[in-house]
């Protein structure tokens, strides 16, 4: 069954066809190079039959003692090998414009389909880089549309072109001399025997290429970015061992391949001498037996006819190569076209657009889950006020960050509402949305590039003013000056030339700039140390000033001014109220407290806070 699978992407016309809609805005140049296909199969035959011509009516006629006859052969035979010789300018000509425009082709799709299947994946709903490895998705973006672009500049169009040229040589070899073209084929049937084979060998251990170059993108992608976790526990040769098996399958998949290539083109290569051995004894024979006259004739067509083999055995040296390249580009298609038609993507279809967010917030019996019926959020009602400071707590895995990830939708709840301003936050404009939402995370993400570059995202309508304005009210004006280079001070990825505290002030900023009407905190200052955390919490008391704030803390110490704490547990509210009162309730906030500050707590208990 996975054979047959394989086998189909050849013929897969559907697919076929949808990779050549995007070559459908440059159809013009698809025409051209559909045109020269024909014209080089016309002009490549017409040489040899020139030459036949040339020795037969006028090479072997110009041996005469007639002066003047000979010197009218001799004129024709310099105009026909003019003639030639612009044939063969026309040919290459041809043959360097129709390489030249099928490969500007494939790269051309390759850089439309990039974009768009780019475009799809910052669509995606989170859910889908939780469950699909990072560098799995690398490789669609990257190497397997790359291979797409082979169906273009080694893959349909150059095999159109290569069938053309068999067709019109043995039609000119079956015009020229039928019984001594049959003779010549005789060898074909192993040919293609050997051909079916190679096919078959190369197509396996491509596909096997093909993981394995996928399976080495997402492991070697996953360990330089958790590097630090294999190093802190000493996972150095395990991984490495781990690396080294994937390496070696990519290596015995290429392997294989290079081993079919290798056996196949010398086999090419005999057929080619067994075919030209049978022309040279079949020639030699008819000469043997034919009266002088037709056996001179003949000297002109046994040329023509070893010129017309080369002519044949160089498209099919490589046809079946191309073929094997085809199909891979059509399985790459595939893949690429699984992203494209993921139907997991974020809905943007609200047109609800305010011109501002007053920052009211409401869940309304709110179930989400993760996967399906496992739900993570259960039951979940509260309304937090324009303005107003909200904390939630809760033991880890209790459903905290999951609250925050709703609210901008970077998920899709199953039961309930959740309403911004009364609004269902599905009515809204995705991007409205969002702009209306700062969040600052616990790990935060930087990019590489300028502290500047990563505190406006590249947004080049926010001005150096309002950016150093912003630093100034975070208080860290200061510390960016002293950086070598300011504000273009390069971050490096992920921002490792920074302490945790630093990148987390950078992202108050970030946060700030946008001028969020809600703001998200998700455990801000867990992370830091103590003089970090003094430093982030004035930066929170400016930045929370006049928003609705939705705070996640371990720390309880950071949250008693919130208006409101909600306590979660195993996805459930237990009890909500501010922290004076949730202390009179003696009840599970009460623990938390009391396990936090009690320096006589039980490690195991404090461990389950953290």
């Amino acid at each position: 069954m996975p054979g047959n699978k394989k086998r189909k992407g050849i013929f897969d016309l559907s697919s076929l066809k949808r990779v050549f809609q995007y070559a459908m805005p440059y159809k013009n140049r698809v025409y051209i190079s559909v045109f020269l296909a024909v014209l080089l199969a016309i002009v490549s035959p017409l040489r040899p039959f020139l030459i036949q011509v040339t020795v037969n009516d006028y090479i072997r006629n110009g041996i005469t003692d007639n002066i003047s006859f000979r010197g009218q052969m001799t004129k024709m035979v310099i105009w026909i090998t003019i003639f030639q010789i612009g044939l063969l300018l026309l040919e290459t000509l041809c043959r360097f414009y129709f390489s030249y425009i099928t490969a500007w082709l494939g790269q051309t799709v390759v850089k439309d389909l990039r974009v768009t299947v780019f475009k799809k994946v910052v669509g995606l709903n989170l859910s889908q880089f939780d469950k699909t490895p990072i560098g799995t998705l690398t490789t669609r973006t990257i190497n397997d549309i790359e291979a797409i672009n082979d169906i273009f500049s080694d893959g349909l169009i150059p095999i159109i072109a290569d069938l053309l040229s068999i067709i019109s040589v043995l039609a000119f070899m079956f015009f020229a001399d039928w019984r001594l073209t049959l003779i010549c084929l005789a060898p074909f049937p192993l040919l293609i025997i050997a051909t079916y084979f190679f096919k078959e060998s190369v197509n396996k251990s491509f596909i096997r290429v093909r993981n394995a170059v996928a399976s080495l993108n997402a492991f070697v992608q996953e360990h330089i970015t958790g590097m630090q976790v294999v190093q802190a526990f000493a996972g150095e040769k395990r991984e490495f061992a781990k690396f080294k098996q994937i390496n070696k399958e990519h290596r015995n998949a290429n392997i294989n391949a290079i081993f079919a290539y290798s056996v196949f083109f010398p086999f090419v290569e005999i057929i080619l001498a067994v075919s030209t051995g049978l022309l040279v004894w079949w020639g030699a024979r008819q000469v043997l037996q034919m009266p002088e006259q037709e056996a001179k004739e003949l000297s002109g067509k046994i040329i023509a006819f070893f010129l017309y083999l080369n002519l044949l055995f160089r498209p099919l040296r490589v046809i079946a190569d191309k073929f094997n390249v085809l199909q891979m580009g059509m399985v790459a298609s595939e893949r690429v076209f699984k992203v494209l038609d993921n139907d997991d993507f974020i809905t943007t279809e609200g047109n609800h657009a305010p011109p501002h967010v007053r920052g009211k917030i409401e869940f309304d019996h709110v179930y989400f889950a993760y996967t399906a019926d496992r739900y993570v959020l259960k039951n979940i009602s509260f309304t937090v006020q324009p303005g107003e400071t909200v904390a939630i707590v809760g033991h880890t895995g209790s459903g905290k960050t999951s609250i925050i990830s709703l609210l901008n939708r970077l998920y899709h709840i199953q039961k309930g509402t959740i309403k911004i301003d009364d609004e269902n936050i599905e009515d809204y404009k995705l991007d409205v949305l969002r702009r209306s939402i700062g969040v600052v995370l616990q790990d935060v993400f930087l990019f590489s590039g300028s502290v500047l570059e990563n505190v406006t995202l590249r947004n080049e309508n926010i001005p150096n003013e309002k950016i150093i304005e912003a630093a100034k009210l975070m208080g860290i004006h200061d510390f960016i000056m002293e950086l070598p280079g300011g504000y273009n001070y390069n971050v490096m990825e992920r921002g490792s030339t920074l302490s945790l505290g630093q990148r987390q002030l950078l992202s108050f900023i970030r946060a700030l700039l946008y001028n969020p009407s809600i703001l998200i905190l998700d455990e801000a200052t867990s992370s830091v140390d103590t003089e970090s955390e003094l430093l982030i919490q004035h930066a929170i008391d400016k930045l929370i000033a006049g928003r609705t704030a939705v705070v996640i803390a371990h720390r309880l110490s950071t949250i008693r001014k919130a208006s409101k704490i909600i306590v979660l547990d195993k996805g459930e509210i237990k009890e909500s109220g501010t922290h004076e009162e949730l202390l009179a309730m003696g009840g599970f906030y009460s623990k938390l407290h009391e396990m936090q500050f009690n320096k006589h707590a039980h490690p195991a208990q404090s461990l389950r806070v953290q």
